[in-house]
Parts: C-alpha cells; structure tokens; sequence
C-alpha cells in the first residue's frame, strides 16, 4: 500500500504542474489572437503578389524569362525550407513537420535529386539531426514571434536567392504549418523556385493592363521579393499555428493533471481511511487483552 507521505507529495506536485501549464495556456491564448489577425491580415497580400506574377508571367517572353520563373531544365539539387518551432510544448506541432520533411526527402531522393535544408527554428533541426547532418544548407534560430522582423525574413531570402544564384540548388520549396483555426493546422509543402503560378487564367492581375517596363523586367524585380513575401507569410502561419496548438496543448494537459490528482486523492483518502481502520482495530485488540 503506499505511503500517505509519498501520495501528497506526488498530488503536490501535479498540482504545481497543473498550475504552470494553466499559465502557459492562457499566455498562448493571449497572445493567438494577435497572431491569427497577423496572419489572416497578411494572406491578401500574399495571394495578391502570386496573381500579379501570374498575370505577368503570361504575358512574358519564356525565352528570356527569369529563372525564379520557369525554373532550370535539368535539376539536380533540391532545397527544403524546413519552418518549425523554436521551443516544445506544443504537441505535435513540431512533430509533424519532421515527418513531412522526411517524407520529402525520401521522395526527392528517389526521383534522383540531391536535398539540402534550411531549418527555420529549432525543434525540427533538433529532431532531424542524425538524418540531416550533411544536408544542412543554413539554419537561423529565434526569428519568428509576435516581433516578427520582415527585414531579417529578407536576409534569409537573400541567402536563399544568392545560393540559387551560385547553383547550389535548382529548386526550392518550404514546408510549414498553416494555421487554420485554434484546433486545426495543416502541414504544407510549397514550392518557391520555379513560383507557384495562379492556374485561374480569368483573374490573374495583370491581363487587362499594359506594362512599361516590359513584363520580363517587372519580373525581374518582383520574383526576389516574391521570395521573401511568401517565406514570411510561411513564419506568420507558422507562428499562429505553434500558439494554437500550444494552447490546446496545455489545456489538454491540465486536464489530465485534474484527473491525475482526482485519483491520487481518491487513493490518498482510501490509504488514511485504512491506515485508521488499522489503528482502531489494534486499539481495541489490546484493549480486548487486557
């Protein structure tokens, strides 16, 4: 039977757990909301650069255009954008992306390219580490968050575009979670080099005007951007996604932490119960004995 000590140690100390992970709940539900309007604020934005491009690229000279447009022939290397978190308590957040990018990687593979990441965040690096020790293209660390710092998104897309530029990939796509409400997120997997053209031929921004310069030349200027628009996009989702998912997370947990001490307080009190069951029945014995 156990002891009556170690039990109300053990129901203080889930107490104290279910305290920190009621605070760590309601400090990523406080700061959701501001990360969900950040997102959803951002898509327009985001949607609206693909069809400009799109509208552009229809109307462009494919012998001259650019190759963050049409890509290369022959590609060899493949770069994955790989977003995560930087810190765990989050379920299976983190965990999910590392499944896809081992997905990817396997595909990649066997259609026969080469594969290079960049891991955005911690937790993905963390976890891919043995698999990934001599794929590793750049890794940045504590960029997302409510501060989000869209110049620095633009240094990683510099280094991204000047690695591209110098041939160490020939294709490059990003993997990250999509923030769709505070209980659902997709995993997904966009490519960026060649762009995702817009297939709707009805609406693609740019078929009603005429443009000076000449489309090959807005392109030129508009692509590079195009980078750094949809990677930070990619961190926004990603880090609104990481909130909910924390939040569910956390409530889940204090959950079970109510229900774990709900037992060991029904065990404490069966033990006292016996333990003075005991104690009467000896009493009286001795007593009897005399």
């Amino acid at each position: 039977m156990a002891n009556l000590k170690d039990l109300k140690t053990r129901i203080n100390s889930v107490k104290s757990t279910q305290k920190i992970t009621s605070a760590m709940k309601m400090v990523a539900a406080a700061k959701l909301r501001r990360a969900q309007e950040s997102a959803e604020a951002n898509r327009p934005y985001s949607f609206r650069m693909q069809q400009v491009i799109s509208g552009l690229a229809s109307k462009a000279i494919k012998a001259t255009a650019p190759e963050l447009l049409i890509g290369r022939e022959i590609v060899q290397t493949h770069l994955l954008i790989v977003v995560s978190a930087d810190k765990g308590l989050c379920g299976g957040f983190n965990g999910s992306i590392a499944r896809q990018t081992r997905l990817e990687i396997k595909r990649l593979e066997k259609e026969g390219k080469s594969v290079l990441l960049y891991m955005i965040g911690k937790k993905a690096a963390d976890n891919l580490r043995r698999d990934i020790k001599d794929k590793i293209f750049g890794r940045v660390e504590n960029l997302q968050g409510s501060d989000l710092d869209y110049n620095k998104v633009d240094t990683v897309s510099q280094e991204i575009l000047t690695g591209f530029n110098d041939i160490y990939f020939d294709q490059v796509s990003i993997i990250y979670n999509q923030f769709v409400n505070a209980i659902t997120q997709n995993v997904v997997s966009k490519p960026l080099i060649p762009v995702q053209l817009n297939d709707d031929k009805e609406d693609t921004g740019a078929s009603n005007y005429e443009y000076e310069p000449d489309e090959n030349e807005l392109l030129e200027q508009l692509l590079p951007r195009n980078i750094t628009t949809q990677i930070y996009s990619a961190l926004l989702e990603s880090f609104a996604a990481e909130l909910a998912a924390r939040m569910t997370a956390m409530d889940n947990a204090t959950r079970n932490a109510g229900d774990m001490i709900d037992s060991l307080t029904l065990v404490y009190n069966r033990t006292r119960q016996a333990n003075i069951t005991k104690e009467l029945i000896e009493i009286i014995s001795g007593a009897e004995a005399l």
